[in-house]
């Protein structure tokens, strides 16, 4: 018998919606736009990560293998080959079995075939490029652009290289008082790659007194030993409402440069001192971070380590400063995620 469609089931009004993310910060961005998808009968599909795995606790989740084209550029293309081929077989069964209606991406490349197969199955796609793209395109977005209903972008910046696309800039500072915090640093690598060169600075500051209280540093995916320091927790991974948590007491937040975890510090009144992958080092596949971090900085909002000698100096420098508080503003790009979505459910 075959499956029916949240349209058919009620009367073209609900849609089956994809959800479609890679871990860490692109996941992040989609669940900021919960007010929309939970409206219609939704699943994800993202990475098998300690956010997708907590996500799945509480939600329809389908998990991909992880690849993306910067493996190739690391040195590492028959690796990405072996996943990428693994990702086809995993997100053609997916679109097979479930059928969307719509897919909803905020990137990247592990959900480049969920996003392609879905449209070829008939699918509107809507491509939100990610908010960690200031001034240039991602490689997914260039590679979605050409088959996207429509394409949303989040800077001015990237507004001018696809003029075609819809523009909502969700960035607002916050104009309320810090909440109480603890003396407590939480040191996080993020959810998808391991980041020796952070976690080694850290403790080595920690080490060095330049960490008074207690530190919580989450290492991801690297062997690591307890350091046998007092006062410190180490955790491969913690799940988001852990982190949630973890961001609510903590002073101080050292973190990759990762949009997701950038925000979500930023929004919890966290001092935040960003040391970003480098790619020069090949701890990315780009310079995205570096350059999302930067735009930070020149805001006002935290504290930039590029070098892991400067890490002490500029979590003294984010302890001078007042703190100031930014988040992001979904309430424009979720009005246009309903019109568009009351308009195709009504076509159904």
């Amino acid at each position: 018998m075959a499956e029916v469609s949240g349209a058919e089931r009620d009367g073209g009004t609900r849609l089956k919606m994809c959800l479609a993310a890679s871990g860490g910060g692109h996941l992040r961005q989609i669940l900021d736009l919960e007010s929309v998808w939970k409206e219609h009968d939704y699943f994800f599909v993202t990475e098998d990560t300690a956010l997708g795995r907590s996500l799945a606790e509480k939600h329809p989740v389908e998990l991909v293998e992880h690849y993306a084209l910067g493996q190739a550029k690391l040195g590492h293309p028959l690796h990405m080959l072996r996943g990428a081929w693994h990702n086809l077989r995993q997100s053609l069964a997916i679109i097979r079995r479930h059928k969307p209606d719509v897919v909803i991406s905020t990137g990247a490349g592990a959900v480049f075939f969920t996003s392609l197969l879905a449209k070829l199955h008939g699918a509107k796609f809507v491509h939100i490029e990610s908010f960690a793209r200031f001034d240039h395109p991602s490689a997914f977005g260039k590679m979605v652009k050409r088959f996207a209903t429509v394409t949303i972008v989040q800077s001015p910046a990237l507004k001018q290289h696809w003029p075609d696309a819809e523009l909502f800039d969700p960035f607002r500072m916050i104009d309320a008082p810090r909440p109480p915090k603890q003396p407590l640093t939480f040191a996080t690598v993020g959810a998808t790659l391991p980041f020796p060169r952070l976690v080694q600075a850290v403790l080595d500051l920690k080490r060095a007194g330049g960490l008074p209280g207690r530190l919580i540093l989450q290492y991801g995916d690297q062997a690591l030993a307890d350091p046998g320091l007092p006062d410190v927790e180490i955790r491969p991974t913690i799940p988001f409402d852990d982190l949630q948590l973890l961001l609510r007491d903590a002073d101080v937040v050292i973190c990759h440069g990762g949009t997701g975890s950038l925000i979500t510090a930023l929004r919890a009144g966290c001092r935040v001192v960003a040391f970003p992958r480098r790619h020069d080092l090949s701890e990315h596949y780009d310079d995205h971070q570096e350059e999302i971090s930067q735009t930070f900085a020149d805001r006002g909002l935290l504290q930039v380590v590029r070098d892991e000698r400067q890490l002490g100096a500029a979590v003294d420098a984010a302890k001078a400063q007042e703190p100031r508080m930014a988040t992001t503003d979904h309430t424009a790009l979720a009005a246009r995620l309903r019109e568009l979505l009351a308009q195709w459910g009504a076509k159904r």
